[in-house]
C-alpha cells in the first residue's frame, strides 16, 4: 500500500469528521453561546473526551499494535485470535468498571476537574449531572479504539477514520432538533454524545467480523500478551497525550477566570484539532505498523527512512496550517461561530487563545509522529520521562502567564510545551541512533520558508480589516474566507513547485 494514499483516504475522512464538528460547534454556538451551560458541558465532557484522545487517536495503538503485529507476523492466525479475545474481555471489564465508578463519583470529578464551579451551585449541579450522562461514552470509545488498532493492523484504515463523523451527526441532531425537549436543553448534548459512541462502536463489528477477528469472551488477565499490552499502554497514554492532560489541567485554572473562559478555550481548541487530527493523527496511524514491521525484521534503515519521510511531510503541512490559524484567526471564528448568542466579545476572546495555540501547532503534530518511533520499538521508558518533565514545564508556564495573558496564556503554555516535547523525543531519537536524517533538509527547510513567506504575505494582505469580518453577514464571510483559504493553499503548493517539489518525491510503500 502506497503510505502517502493512505494518508490521503484517512485525511478525508478526518477532514469530514473535522467539518462536521465545527458544524456541530457552530450549532451549539448559535444555540447556547459561552456561557455557564456551555462551560458546564464543556466540562462534563472533558474527561471522557480527553480518553477519547488517549484510546482513540494514538495512545492504545501504540501499546496495541506493536503487540499485535508481532502475533499476526511471527506466531500465526489463531494465537493473534486468541490475543484480540482476552485483550478485548480485560478492557471491558476494567473500563465498565471505571464507567461506572465515574457516574457514581461525579461529584467529585466535576471537584476536582472545575472547583471554581462550586461558586455556582446551579452550574456545579448541572455539570454533574452532564458528567454522569456522558460517562460511559469512555467504555464505547475504548472498545472503539481496540477494534481500530485491529484494523489499522491490516491496513484497513478506512472505517475507523470514518468512525467519528458519528459522534457528530448524533450531537448535531440533538443540539438542533432534541434541545427544546430537554429542561434545561444542554442535557440533549450529553445524550448526544452517548448515542454517538454506541453508534461508532456499531460500526466497527461488522468490519471485525468480516475480517475474522470478532472477539468472542476469553477472561485471561495473566496472559503474556495481555500483560504485556497492559504494561505498555498506561505509560503510552501518558506520553504521547501530554498536550490533552495539560488541557485537562488547564480547565482548572480557566474555571476561576471569567465565566466563558472555559468555552473560548474550546472553541479555539477545536480550530487547533483541525489540522492535528489530519496530519498527526493520520500520519501516526499509518507509519505506526510499517515502524513496528520493521522493527521486527530488524531493519533500522528502512526504519529512519520511514521516520524522516514522516518528518518532512508533517513540516511541509503543518507549518503553513500554523501560520493560517494565526492569521486568519478572526475570519475562522466569525465564520463558524459568529452567529447568535456568540458576540464579538467572544470572537475576541477565542482569537486571542487560537493564536497563542497556533504557536505550538507544529509541537502538537510532531509529537504524535515522534512518539511512535519509540513506541514501536515497546519503548516506553524514555517518552514517559519526557512527558513528566514537559507536563511539570507546562503548568509552571501556566503560573507565568495567567495572570498577565488570563486564558490566553493558558493556550500559549500548551503550544510551548508541545514545543518542548517534540523537540526532546527529536533529541533521544537522534542520540540513541533511532532516527539518522536523510540528505538534503537544510535546502528543504529554506524553500519551505520561501513558500511560508509567500502564503503569508497573501493571506495578510487578502484578509483586510478584521472588524470588517464581524460586520460581514455569513455569505460574505464563507465567499472571502473560501477565497483566502483556496488562495493560500495555491500560492503556497506553487512556490513548493516552483522551487523544485514534486508528488512523486513524497511516495512511500507501507512495510
Amino acid at each position: 500500500m502506497n503510505l502517502l494514499k493512505a494518508l490521503a483516504s484517512v485525511s478525508s475522512m478526518t477532514l469530514l469528521s473535522r467539518v462536521l464538528g465545527f458544524a456541530r460547534d457552530a450549532i451549539i454556538a448559535r444555540a447556547f453561546g459561552a456561557g455557564a451551560m456551555t462551560d458546564a458541558f464543556f466540562v462534563a465532557f472533558k474527561l471522557p473526551n480527553l480518553l477519547r484522545r488517549l484510546f482513540a487517536e494514538g495512545a492504545f495503538s501504540q501499546a496495541f499494535v506493536p503487540i499485535l503485529a508481532e502475533y499476526k507476523n511471527q506466531r500465526g492466525e489463531e494465537a493473534t485470535r486468541i490475543l484480540i479475545a482476552r485483550v478485548a474481555t480485560v478492557l471491558f471489564v476494567v473500563v465498565a468498571a471505571v464507567s461506572v465508578l465515574g457516574i457514581i463519583a461525579a461529584p467529585l470529578i466535576v471537584l476536582i476537574s472545575a472547583p471554581g464551579f462550586t461558586a455556582h451551585p446551579d452550574k456545579f449541579q448541572m455539570t454533574v449531572e452532564l458528567t454522569r450522562i456522558v460517562f460511559p461514552y469512555i467504555l464505547f470509545m475504548s472498545l472503539v479504539s481496540f477494534a481500530g488498532g485491529i484494523l489499522n493492523t491490516w491496513s484497513r484504515f478506512m472505517v475507523p477514520a470514518f468512525t467519528p463523523v458519528l459522534l457528530n451527526v448524533a450531537m448535531i441532531l440533538a443540539a438542533a432538533f432534541a434541545a427544546p425537549y430537554f429542561d434545561p436543553p444542554v442535557l440533549a448534548l450529553g445524550w448526544g454524545a452517548f448515542i454517538g459512541g454506541i453508534l461508532q462502536l456499531s460500526l466497527q463489528i461488522p468490519a471485525l467480523k468480516k475480517l475474522g477477528m470478532l472477539p468472542r469472551w476469553d477472561w485471561a488477565p495473566k496472559d503474556e500478551g495481555v500483560r504485556r499490552i497492559l504494561y505498555l499502554m498506561g505509560p503510552a497514554a501518558f506520553g504521547v497525550s501530554i498536550a490533552q492532560i495539560s488541557l485537562l489541567i488547564n480547565t482548572v485554572f480557566a474555571s476561576f477566570l471569567e465565566s466563558g473562559s472555559v468555552s473560548w478555550l474550546y472553541y479555539a481548541d477545536r480550530l487547533m484539532e483541525f489540522p492535528t487530527g489530519m496530519l498527526g493523527v493520520a500520519l501516526g496511524t499509518i507509519l505506526l505498523p510499517s515502524l513496528a514491521k520493521h522493527y521486527a525484521d530488524n531493519d533500522p534503515g528502512e526504519y529512519s527512512k520511514l521516520l524522516d519521510w514522516g518528518l518532512r511531510l508533517t513540516i511541509m503541512l503543518a507549518a503553513p496550517a500554523a501560520l493560517a490559524l494565526g492569521i486568519l484567526a478572526v475570519p475562522l471564528i466569525t465564520t463558524l461561530f459568529h452567529y447568535g448568542a456568540f458576540t464579538a466579545h467572544d470572537v475576541e476572546m477565542t482569537r486571542m487563545a487560537l493564536v497563542a495555540y497556533s504557536i505550538g501547532l507544529v509541537g502538537l503534530i510532531l509529537v504524535k509522529v515522534l512518539a511512535p518511533g519509540f513506541y514501536a520499538r515497546q519503548n516506553i521508558k524514555t517518552p514517559v520521562k519526557i512527558a513528566l518533565f514537559t507536563l511539570l514545564a507546562t503548568q509552571a508556564m501556566n503560573l507565568m502567564f495567567i495572570w498577565e495573558l488570563k486564558h490566553a496564556g493558558l493556550a500559549l503554555s500548551i503550544g510551548l510545551g508541545a514545543c518542548l516535547n517534540a523537540s526532546i523525543l527529536f533529541y533521544k531519537l537522534r542520540s540513541q541512533g533511532i532516527f539518522q536524517p536523510q540528505p538534503g533538509w537544510y535546502g528543504f527547510l529554506l524553500k519551505l520558508l520561501t513558500a511560508l513567506a509567500v502564503m503569508g504575505v497573501l493571506l495578510w494582505f487578502g484578509m483586510d480589516k478584521e472588524s470588517l469580518w464581524i460586520a460581514y453577514g455569513f455569505s460574505q464571510r464563507i465567499l472571502h474566507l473560501f477565497g483566502l483559504v483556496v488562495g493560500g493553499v495555491v500560492v503556497y503548493f506553487a512556490t513548493l513547485w516552483l522551487l523544485g517539489f514534486r508528488l512523486h518525491q513524497f511516495k512511500r510503500r507501507a512495510a
